[in-house]
């Protein structure tokens, strides 16, 4: 059996095929009828011809969109415009029927909102067979480039007993009756009495662990889900995604900005030449310009800017934004667009932010006042990665965690690091889905993850 892409693609002729998936469309002649089959491989589908006479009228009847078939025939020129090649059907096996009265996908166009209700179908439509196979490719790009230049990739936990970024944002895991947790003698809760001892939560980002490992073997990388337990219903916000979160010890924050324009470029890169025609189909469907606009980006070099240098070309800005920019502020998505789009007209990474508006892990200048952090913008999306070089000095950073009121004894694992051979280490992070977003043109980031978790959603 082969798949619909290798079909299209293939040279043979008069080869006798079996070729098995759903009906998208059908058409009825007087002795013939006329499908068309799609199998996931690529977006378009291959039209199949057959005579009437080899299906039974019941299973004539039952060959509407959604059905899924087995097909044997012969592979052909097609006389049609816009295909390559049919095949002549010789039988056919009806696998699955999918009843129009129940079958909520029919050839016309789904809203968005309609869709994420039945993410379990989905998959089915042009735009969502589109995306996963874009997600898989930048997948696999990931994976790749990290491979090509020596990385481990580093399983990071799922559950922690810590928090990365010091929000306090997070989903608590426990085994405690949560009607009638036991408690100690003060009335609060007796975490000792849970399951691992002590309060633990799913994890906002493996970077503290996989510190850990930078500082014994060098360059290293996590890719896995993270959760966020923000109350946010907004377009850009899930409470669960996938992180791409390399660290690399003897690494400064120079040598942090450029592995992440390198990896930029890569991706884009790799996504214009593995997914064309995935890609063509959201430029044409969804965002006229995305697939310019990712050539350009893959092709420019990135600027590299200062967070002051950024915060006074905002404030000259010739008109208002909806959060007046001052030194201080973190950047809001507005000012990251007009620094992009307007200002340096490019991809920009900007660096040394304020330390009060930073996590508490972040290498402090010597100005006292910034940290060694960077973004990397991108023209349309703003922010696509977030990065620093980390504080090594073990004083400098329990001072910052004191000033922040964490505790040291919680921390003093990932303090280990500082006390033991340490070293100058940098790195960053890559939401994914964001990164599709970006790549797809796609508004809504709920339409980028298979099953979409946030606020009042969990059907699937």
């Amino acid at each position: 059996m082969k798949r619909i892409k290798e079909l299209l693609q293939t040279e043979e002729r008069d080869i006798e095929i079996e070729l098995k998936g759903w009906i998208r469309t059908k058409r009825d002649s007087k002795d013939l009828i006329f499908l068309e089959i799609n199998d996931g491989s690529t977006l378009k589908g291959l039209q199949i011809i057959l005579d009437k006479k080899l299906i039974s009228e019941e299973i004539q009847h039952d060959l509407g969109t959604g059905a899924s078939v087995s097909v044997s025939g012969i592979l052909v020129d097609s006389p049609a415009k816009g295909q390559s090649v049919e095949l002549q059907g010789k039988s056919l096996i009806l696998l699955g029927n999918a009843p129009a009265m129940d079958y909520p996908l029919q050839k016309k166009k789904h809203s968005f909102e309609f869709l994420r209700e039945i993410a379990h179908l989905r998959p089915r439509t042009n735009t969502f067979g589109a995306l996963a196979r874009v997600r898989n490719a930048l997948s696999f790009a990931i994976h790749q480039f990290f491979q090509q230049r020596g990385f481990l990739y580093i399983h990071t936990p799922i559950i922690t007993g810590s928090d990365a970024e010091g929000a306090g944002q997070m989903f608590q895991v426990t085994t405690l009756d949560i009607n009638a947790p036991a408690r100690d003698s003060n009335g609060k809760v007796n975490y000792n009495e849970d399951f691992f001892g002590k309060k633990a939560h799913l994890t906002v980002s493996g970077q503290l662990q996989a510190e850990n490992y930078a500082c014994a073997l060098g360059n290293v990388y996590t890719f896995g889900p993270t959760f966020r337990a923000e109350n946010s219903k907004t377009t850009r916000h899930l409470a669960e995604f996938w992180m791409v979160e390399p660290e690399m010890a003897f690494c400064d924050l120079d040598g942090d900005q450029d592995m992440a324009d390198d990896f930029i470029n890569y991706l884009l890169n790799y996504i214009l030449k593995h997914c064309p025609e995935d890609l063509e189909f959201f430029n044409q469907w969804i965002l006229k310009g995305t697939m310019e606009n990712l050539q350009s980006v893959a092709e420019t070099p990135f600027e590299r800017i200062s967070y002051t240098q950024a915060m006074k070309a905002l404030e000259k800005a010739p008109f208002d934004f909806q959060f007046k920019p001052h030194w201080g502020c973190d950047l809001q998505t507005e000012h990251e667009r007009y620094l992009t789009e307007q200002w340096i007209k490019g991809p920009v990474i900007v660096s040394d932010y304020p330390r009060e508006i930073k996590a508490f892990y972040m290498k402090q200048n010597e100005d006292g006042k910034t940290v060694r952090a960077m973004d990397v913008l991108v023209p349309r999306l703003g922010e696509i990665i977030g990065g620093s070089q980390r504080e090594e000095d073990l004083d400098k950073l329990k001072l910052r965690m004191n000033q922040m009121d964490l505790d040291t004894q919680e921390y003093n694992w990932y303090l280990d690091l500082r006390r033991y051979g340490t070293v100058p280490h940098a790195g960053f992070g890559l939401g994914f889905e964001r990164l599709i977003q970006y790549v797809t043109g796609l508004q809504n980031i709920r339409d980028v993850i298979p099953f979409p978790r946030a606020v009042g959603t969990i059907k699937f």
